[in-house]
């Protein structure tokens, strides 16, 4: 996906993400799973659309997969030069927390921390890199709380894990098929969270510099 920036505005789009580690822990190889769907709003049709992606690794932990949910949703919108305003939304707060608050103190240390080693550091860099170019309002939601589109993301992340798959970048999304199939299993009761066009948007603080 593209954008034409013709305003200081850039263009909105929201970002649910999910992962999965299977046997998070255990001793041996743990499959594990990224995922996530992307809505935008086509200024010109007004229509809602929305994109899934999903990557896979066969031994990770799921904090390695949270830093890749992300990354790999940054990868897909900045493609061709993309920049955009972003409402990312994930269950992860180590995510959420360390990309607005525990990176600008490791940055101002120069990539370290006081207690040690920066656990996942080239991931945490390497999202950083990835997400300087969009403005970001990241936003915390409770997992497996019946949110339709934190629910979806959950199950694309568990599918990859399961499957070793990848998506390669972003594929029309099954959001609504699945959303009927759910509600019809009465696992999701709540209406998907509206698109937040018309919303404040409070971009977080400017990320560090990666060194």
């Amino acid at each position: 996906m593209t954008a034409v920036v013709e305003s200081a505005v850039l263009p909105l789009v929201a970002i649910y993400a999910d992962e999965s580690c299977l046997g998070n822990g255990r001793e041996g190889d743990n499959p594990g799973g990224a995922a996530g769907v992307i809505e935008y709003v086509n200024a010109a049709t007004e229509r809602l659309a929305r994109w899934d992606y999903w990557i896979s690794e066969s031994s990770t932990t799921n904090n390695r997969m949270a830093l890749r949910s992300a990354s790999e949703a940054f990868r897909v919108i900045g493609k061709k030069g993309g920049r955009f305003r972003v409402l990312f939304t994930s269950d992860s707060q180590y995510l959420v927390k360390g990309m607005t608050d525990w990176i600008h103190g490791w940055a101002a240390r120069g990539w370290r921390r006081s207690g040690g080693p920066i656990g996942n550091l080239e991931l945490w860099q390497e999202l950083v890199r990835v997400a300087t170019p969009h403005q970001t309002q990241w936003q915390w939601v409770r997992g497996h709380n019946g949110h339709p589109q934190n629910e979806y993301a959950n199950d694309l992340a568990v599918r990859a894990a399961r499957e070793l798959s990848d998506s390669e970048g972003a594929r029309t999304s099954e959001f609504e098929s699945w959303l009927e199939e759910q509600r019809g299993k009465k696992r999701v009761s709540v209406a998907p969270a509206a698109f937040p066009a018309g919303r404040p948007f409070i971009a977080s603080r400017p990320l560090p510099r990666t060194g």
